[in-house]
């Protein structure tokens, strides 16, 4: 049989994909990536993290300057337009600049784009667009897709997914988002913001699935101050459409009697489901579990040698930063090195306004373990949460009772994903709530109110 093409082949060019193919060119092996978009950059750079960013902070210049808040501060404007059109092309230019730098770092770093989609024909092999390639390594990073609930259809018009949700021509006068989770309340909130009436129908009987839950009962209440309205434990059997209107008809999740919603817009939102189909995994000795998912050991291999899987299509916290940090670990681990990622470490952040992040155990979770101790500082005692007239919210800190460490990390406020930076890095390097606490923050920061939280958890804090 010939030679091999490449050291290392990935398949998937998203957070993961492209950080892996890099680092791999990095330590000096031979590297291609696979990828059948016609940009770099997966569903997170092309149609998800990065775009919805974009116009989550448009729609929130917007909001700021249309509700008087700027007002209030000194800074009037008379009247205040939407131009959808323009903030739509500053996400566009968002989009292809940060595309066009990861096609640029490809080149800069020797790492070959093969175009098109690839399948496996064995072990080894792939077929890239009619071609084949061999490689001695090759890494699965598909990453994920939207999750289709069973009945409705998208036609990325009047019910649509996260992709959708980013291009609609015109702002919708009722949405529906189906499901209460990250995805569907970012996107959600950009279009209250931008002047439609928002409902929010969720399955289970709290929003944001899997977050601390007294962090999940404060995000409901303050999206209700703003303006979103929730049914929760509220399951959709029905969206019908005509004439460019949805009707979707609800019922309560444990059963009861229906009724019906109208809207303009449906964004189904209630998951993703990881990206195996076509891969034709068969031939290369593989099989997906119950969830769809590539197992793997400890150091990203799969039941195959020489072959390897990170990201959404592995078990774990479908996030794009967890995908990075798997990315570079198992290019270490192909190039001899050692290549580890704390998973008990992966912070999350919902970019809603306020934002909303967590490392770590959550105060349920950790009871579970054992016992523990809470400290809690609410952002209306922080003096920068206070000049800048964002008093909603808090940070708790969850510690181990016997041992003081740092067992999570939860926070509401306008940057709560920025701070959420730090409470990791402690966690990292084994650190206890005491710790936190006499390590000095700079005043006035929304970070002091880490500081105030962990000497909570020593029962001192200075401000409340």
């Amino acid at each position: 049989m010939a030679d091999y093409n490449f050291d290392v082949l990935v398949i998937g060019s998203g957070p993961g994909g492209y950080v892996a193919a890099i680092r791999a060119a990095q330590l000096g092996l031979k590297t291609a990536c696979a990828e059948s978009r016609e940009t770099l950059g997966g569903t997170c750079l092309n149609v998800g993290c990065i775009p919805s960013k974009a116009m989550l902070h448009a729609s929130e210049l917007f909001g700021e300057a249309a509700t008087g808040k700027l007002a209030k501060l000194g800074v009037k404007l008379g009247s205040v337009e939407l131009d959808l059109g323009a903030m739509h092309a500053q996400r566009r230019e968002a989009v292809k600049g940060l595309t066009g730098g990861i096609e640029y770092l490809f080149k800069k770093n020797k790492v070959e784009w093969l175009k098109g989609h690839a399948k496996f024909t064995g072990k080894d092999t792939v077929d890239v667009a009619g071609k084949t390639v061999r490689a001695k390594n090759i890494i699965i990073a598909t990453g994920s897709s939207v999750t289709p609930l069973p009945g409705v259809e998208i036609d990325e018009d009047v019910v649509v997914s996260s992709t959708g949700a980013l291009e609609l021509a015109k702002v919708p006068e009722k949405m529906v988002v189906i499901g209460g989770g990250v995805i569907g309340l970012e996107l959600g909130s950009v279009w209250s913001r931008l002047g439609a009436k928002v409902t929010v129908v969720e399955f289970l009987d709290q929003i944001l699935p899997g977050m601390d839950g007294e962090i999940r009962k404060e995000a409901n209440k303050i999206f209700k101050k703003q303006g979103l309205e929730f049914k929760l434990s509220t399951k959709v059997t029905a969206v019908k459409v005509d004439g460019g209107k949805a009707t979707l008809t609800v019922e309560p999740a444990a059963g009861g009697a229906a009724e019906t919603i109208e809207a303009d817009a449906v964004l189904v939102s209630i998951g993703r489901k990881p990206n195996t189909d076509g891969l034709n995994l068969e031939a290369a000795g593989l099989s997906v579990n119950k969830r769809g998912q590539i197992e793997i050991d400890h150091d990203f291999a799969t039941p195959v040698p020489g072959i390897w899987a990170i990201g959404d299509v592995v078990p774990g916290p479908m996030l794009a930063h967890k995908a990075e940090d798997e990315g570079i670990a198992v290019a270490e681990n192909i190039a001899g090195l050692t290549g580890i990622v704390n998973h008990d470490v992966i912070p999350s952040v919902v970019y809603t306004t306020p934002e909303i992040a967590g490392v770590g155990l959550t105060e349920e979770a950790a009871k579970e373990k054992g016992a523990i101790k809470v400290g809690k500082f609410p952002m209306a005692g922080n003096s920068r949460a206070k000049t800048n007239h964002e008093p909603d919210g808090f940070v708790k800190v969850i510690a181990d009772a016997e041992t003081d460490r740092v067992l999570g990390v939860w926070i509401i406020t306008s940057v709560a994903g920025t701070m959420i930076a730090q409470a990791a890095q402690a966690m990292e390097f084994g650190a206890t709530s005491e710790d936190i606490a006499y390590t000095c923050h700079a005043h006035p920061t929304h970070s002091e109110a880490i500081k105030e939280a962990a000497m909570a958890v020593l029962g001192k804090p200075i401000h409340i």
